[in-house]
């Protein structure tokens, strides 16, 4: 059996709701803020802080404009976030193997 380092896991990715931004971007090339509301069931604030969270750590990038006079947020993945999301991925395979 390989020892498992408990410090391997992203603390930044571990919350539930960050979780789920994770692994809805995975799968998209970009979502919108609503849509991404939408699909986690939260709120716009907890929602906002979670992503800043991820923002901060790199992980995602947000973009924010106007269509039709509205405030659009977008939210892609980065290359750090796939490469961070994918290391925790396999640190957790590694704590049920």
């Amino acid at each position: 059996m390989t020892a498992f380092d408990i410090h391997t896991i992203d603390d930044v990715i571990h919350g539930r709701l960050r979780l789920g931004i994770m692994a809805f971007l995975i799968g998209a090339d970009r979502t919108d803020f609503v849509t991404l509301k939408q699909h986690l069931q939260t709120t716009d604030g907890n929602l906002s802080v979670h992503l800043r969270k991820l923002e901060d750590a790199g992980y995602v990038e947000i973009d924010k404009s106007f269509q039709d006079r509205k405030p659009r947020t977008e939210i892609r993945l980065t290359s750090k976030g796939r490469k961070a999301f994918v290391k925790y991925l396999d640190s957790l395979s590694k704590l049920i193997s």
